[in-house]
């Protein structure tokens, strides 16, 4: 794939996850995706095979960068606590800079594909793991379920953000979340 098509492809993405998120999948025709994107909803059969494949593309999508940016932040981190302030700010950008892609997956993991949908939690699981990781060295003596938990609670803190933003800036938000977040994280410790 060159670069112009996967410009077109990241293009195509970005409109699925805005309308999938202002009208959900079901109230977005593939003649609306085209729309978005300057061509026509057949146009759009050059890249993927139906909306479904679409809805698959962007959550797949968000899943494995998400995974890779997780691996690279804990891979070049000199210890668990930078690790931890690393992932909790690549996290937050993601809340922050992508928030239709929080709310198509809160709302439309369901309608997946089942391969789509294991791919989506196969990818989701190995992040969590990252996290659960850099947690253990923080936290050595405390169980993996609870530092499984933890992570899970503070994505729900993390990516409530599409919804709680409000007039904050996105530096006050993101200085606010990333305490916030470590708080919750580290509760034990606090």
């Amino acid at each position: 794939m060159g670069p112009r098509t996967g410009g077109r492809r990241a293009a195509i993405l970005g409109a699925a996850a805005r309308l999938f998120a202002a009208h959900g999948y079901r109230g977005v025709t593939i003649d609306d995706l085209g729309r978005a994107v300057g061509t026509t909803g057949p146009a759009l059969y050059r890249h993927f095979p139906g909306k479904e494949a679409l809805l698959g593309a962007v959550l797949v999508d968000i899943s494995e960068r998400l995974a890779e940016r997780g691996r690279a932040l804990v891979s070049g981190a000199d210890d668990p606590r930078e690790a931890l302030t690393a992932l909790l700010r690549g996290h937050i950008a993601f809340a922050l800079d992508e928030p239709d892609l929080i709310t198509v997956h809160d709302r439309e993991l369901g309608n997946l594909t089942v391969e789509d949908r294991r791919r989506v939690r196969r990818l989701q699981r190995g992040y969590v793991e990252e996290w659960v990781g850099v947690l253990a060295g923080l936290r050595p003596d405390t169980p993996a379920p609870t530092l499984r938990a933890s992570v899970h609670a503070a994505f729900g803190l993390l990516n409530s953000t599409p919804h709680s933003r409000g007039p904050l800036s996105r530096e006050s938000m993101a200085d606010l979340l990333l305490r916030m977040g470590a708080a919750a994280l580290l509760a034990d410790d606090v």
